[in-house]
């Protein structure tokens, strides 16, 4: 059973939007190809907004909460929610290295943002967008387990007006066949199809 926390830590910046709040949220995932989604706004002036994980390394995040080391090395994604354009992307961005293998693997992405709403989504590498917009969906992490690791994420969302748990989902694409291969497909086809009629005209001659 998946159980998903949120933690709201408000108060303004100077140099964010007024009214503006940290939003911090964790849980787990129940498949290795799972994409859960945020959704956030920002209202008013453009805000520097940072998008920043803690489950690889651990830490303690803006809500105060210890977050356990020992998760999977998590990538986050931008959207705009009204075009589904993306924005940015990071995988390993993160200052903080884990305890044990040394590693930064902790998501960490900041950038300016004008008023607008917004779409972020934690997915287990290495499952990129698969396209420009998130429509397209990802590539599937290629793995089929944690494997050493857990599957428990924290991520904090800082310096938004608002900000909340949107859809989780097992997201990725089937490689596209090759032209050839269609050709292939089609050749087999119409052998099949051949075949079928040839058998149903003796069928009816005999």
């Amino acid at each position: 059973m998946k159980i998903i926390k949120a933690c709201i830590l408000a108060i303004g910046f100077v140099t964010g939007t007024a009214n503006a709040a940290d939003f911090s949220f964790t849980g787990e995932f129940n498949d290795v190809d799972e994409v859960q989604e945020f959704n956030f706004t920002v209202l008013g002036a453009a805000s520097d907004v940072m998008l920043r994980t803690w489950s690889y390394a651990g830490g303690t995040n803006a809500a105060g909460m210890d977050i356990a080391r020992g998760g999977f090395d998590p990538v986050v994604t931008l959207f705009n929610a009204s075009t589904g354009g993306g924005i940015d992307e990071n995988d390993d961005g993160s200052p903080v290295a884990d305890s044990v293998t040394g590693l930064r693997y902790d998501s960490f992405l900041m950038t300016n943002l004008p008023a607008g709403a917004y779409t972020a989504t934690v997915t287990q590498y290495s499952s990129f967008a698969n396209g420009p917009s998130l429509a397209d969906g990802f590539m599937g992490s290629g793995n089929t387990s944690f494997g050493s690791r857990d599957p428990h994420w924290a991520l904090d969302i800082l310096n938004v007006n608002t900000a909340s748990i949107g859809a989780s989902y097992i997201s990725h694409t089937a490689p596209i066949p090759e032209p050839e291969s269609y050709a292939l497909l089609l050749a087999g086809l119409g052998l099949v199809a051949f075949m079928a009629r040839r058998r149903l005209h003796e069928e009816q001659l005999s």
